[in-house]
């Protein structure tokens, strides 16, 4: 590793985020996979739920793939057809 971050992947994230950032990430990566884990569960290419959700297929794929952060409507448009929604539950108990 890099001298001037640190020895390790843990001495590194600590130096270039911050705690919030990296809770963040872990909810974004959780909500990511879910969303594929559905998908794939519903027999669904990304062409047939662009189909159902009217959310472009480029969209759906730049989203499975991590490219992009989409707005709050774009992920209730692809929820609503996969039957699912979101809530707010503590961080704790909830874990993605």
């Amino acid at each position: 590793m890099n001298k001037y971050l640190g020895s390790d992947w843990q001495d590194v994230k600590k130096r270039l985020f911050t705690k919030e950032e990296l809770e963040e990430s872990k909810i974004r990566v959780g909500l990511i996979n879910e969303i594929i884990k559905l998908r794939n569960e519903s027999g669904l290419t990304q062409t047939e739920l662009e189909e159902l959700s009217g959310v472009n297929q480029p969209v759906i794929s730049r989203l499975e793939q991590g490219i992009t952060s989409p707005n709050l409507e774009t992920i209730m448009k692809i929820l609503v057809p996969l039957g699912k929604t979101l809530y707010i539950g503590d961080l704790d108990q909830n874990r993605l």
